[in-house]
């Protein structure tokens, strides 16, 4: 009932805000679209086609925000006036009250805002789908007298938000169930095992303890890089619901004529965009994955200048170490256009059944990927290289990997970034030597180095026992060895018995039957 509810509000939102009149003009002439027609004339109020979808995905909630600031990173993709409303949706969402936001401040600290700050901006800086931040400034105190005058961000949990975003996951499960059902694709796509892995991290987000743990990996995995920054944590003011972080200081992302006229390089800006990203996902194998605009700046002070400036953490993605395995070969197999070895790859990994054919898979390949190739990212769209793999997976039954979703999805937003700073800009150039050096780390001399230094605390505790393992072992082998020979004499006695008693046997039995020929040759004698 609960889901059926909330699919109603979805479609009278979707009346609401005049959506019907961008699927109408979509349509073919018929009674679809006549019928659309006179229940578009009937929508309340005017709006733009760009407008229509942005208030309609902020009165829908979280997860169609998501949605929307995904879409608002595609502007190859998108017209202008729908990109640019989108765009709205990364850090412009309509906020929710002062009062319940200091309130809510008050009661995760356990004190008043002025006994915790000198001062403290009631106008939210930004406002996303599901917090908003607030600008303030510190003060000291006995434990931490340092903090006195420094600038924070505080984070603040959007309140009501976690019964909004059951209801959608809740929807979501059961379409997913039907698209399983229904859809011919439907089990290789594994769409419930997709929203499971939405609905984690979505929870994830809610939790901006959780965030604070994700930033501050994040901030350490980075920490003495020239490309990236990560805002320090201020534990002690954390919590469920509230988040106090180290205020960064530089210029939105999107903002390409403010970063000229600063003197920012886009085109080392684009390329080290390249290298964070990989660094991330195939030497970390923990990446940030919410790199939309509104979440992503550049410093120009002198000290950190050029350097990329990351926030909002409450959505990464992790790797395990044959995932990063299998998609560092099979990317690195892609830029040096060994498609046999993808081919193999995606065998051995299990991503297509044993039995398929490494030639086939390898010409689908091939006849996918080879025109992309020598170009620069403004006449490519990974996007479409993407699904066409996809549509060409069909026929080798390739099972799509939910653990890989998120990744797919962050890709994309990097390639979106990157043909925003610098559409000249060849990827395949850029994150080759990344690659190239990381399976180099993990397989070559280097890595085998490295896991030797990783595994010497455990050999240091081994070694001095091998001789009394060895003693043991020995031991133990030499009294099984004479349990053995027991046995063995054991067998060999019971075999003797039995011998000797056949032999017996046979004896008796000739000599009865000697003696009975005998008596009866005499007898007839």
């Amino acid at each position: 009932m609960r889901q059926f509810l909330r699919l109603l509000k979805i479609l009278f939102t979707i009346w609401r805000f005049g959506l019907l009149r961008i699927v109408r003009d979509s349509l073919k002439p018929g009674l679809i679209k006549v019928i659309l027609t006179a229940l578009a004339w009937i929508t309340p109020g005017s709006y733009t086609r760009g407008q229509s979808l942005r208030l309609a995905l902020e009165a829908l909630g979280p997860i169609f925000v998501k949605f929307g600031q995904v879409l608002s990173t595609r502007r190859d993709l998108l017209p202008t006036d729908i990109a640019d409303e989108l765009a709205k949706l990364q850090d412009q969402v309509p906020p929710f009250s002062e009062e319940k936001s200091l309130s809510l401040v008050e009661a995760s600290l356990g004190k008043k805002i002025s006994e915790v700050f000198i001062s403290f901006d009631r106008t939210p800086t930004a406002s996303a789908s599901v917090a908003q931040v607030h600008f303030a400034v510190l003060k000291g105190t006995q434990k931490y007298p340092e903090w006195e005058g420094r600038q924070v961000a505080v984070k603040v949990l959007r309140p009501g938000i976690l019964s909004v975003i059951e209801s959608d996951l809740a929807l979501l499960k059961v379409l997913a169930g039907l698209v399983e059902k229904l859809w011919r694709d439907g089990k290789r796509l594994k769409p419930r095992e997709n929203v499971e892995e939405f609905d984690t991290y979505l929870h994830d987000e809610l939790d901006l303890m959780r965030e604070a743990s994700n930033a501050s990996q994040l901030r350490r995995n980075f920490e003495g890089s020239k490309k990236l920054m990560i805002p320090e944590m201020y534990w002690d003011l954390c919590g469920l619901n509230v988040m106090v972080m180290e205020r960064m200081y530089g210029i939105p992302i999107s903002k390409l004529d403010q970063l000229k006229a600063a003197g920012i390089d886009l085109k080392k800006l684009a390329a080290d965009g390249v290298e964070i990203f990989f660094t991330q996902v195939f030497q970390d194998g923990f990446f940030h994955a919410d790199m939309h605009p509104g979440n992503i700046f550049v410093s120009v002070a002198p000290e950190t200048f050029g350097r990329y400036i990351a926030l909002d953490f409450g959505i990464v993605g992790a790797l395990s170490d044959s995932d990063k395995n299998y998609l560092a070969q099979n990317f690195l197999a892609f830029f040096n256009r060994n498609y046999r070895r993808v081919a193999e790859l995606h065998i051995e990994s299990g991503w297509v059944p044993k039995e398929t054919r490494v030639e086939e898979l390898e010409g689908a390949v091939r006849a996918v990927c080879e025109p992309y190739f020598d170009r620069p990212l403004k006449e490519i769209s990974l996007g479409i290289v993407l699904m066409r793999l996809f549509q060409a997976s069909r026929r080798f039954n390739v099972e799509i990997q939910p653990q890989l979703t998120l990744l797919q999805k962050t890709l994309l937003n990097i390639e979106g970034l990157g043909r925003q700073l610098d559409p000249d800009m060849d990827l395949w150039k850029t994150a080759k030597p990344v690659l190239e050096r990381w399976v180099d780390q993990q397989i070559g001399i280097r890595g085998f180095i490295d896991r030797l230094k990783d595994e010497a605390p455990q050999w240091a505790k081994l070694v001095p026992t091998i001789p009394r393992l060895i003693a043991k072992w020995l031991e133990n082998h030499h009294e099984k060895s004479e349990d053995n020979i027991q046995e063995l004499m054991l067998k060999l006695l019971n075999e003797q018995k039995q011998t000797r008693k056949l032999i017996w046997g046979s004896i008796l039995f000739l000599g009865g039957l000697i003696s009975g020929t005998l008596f009866t040759l005499t007898w007839l004698g």
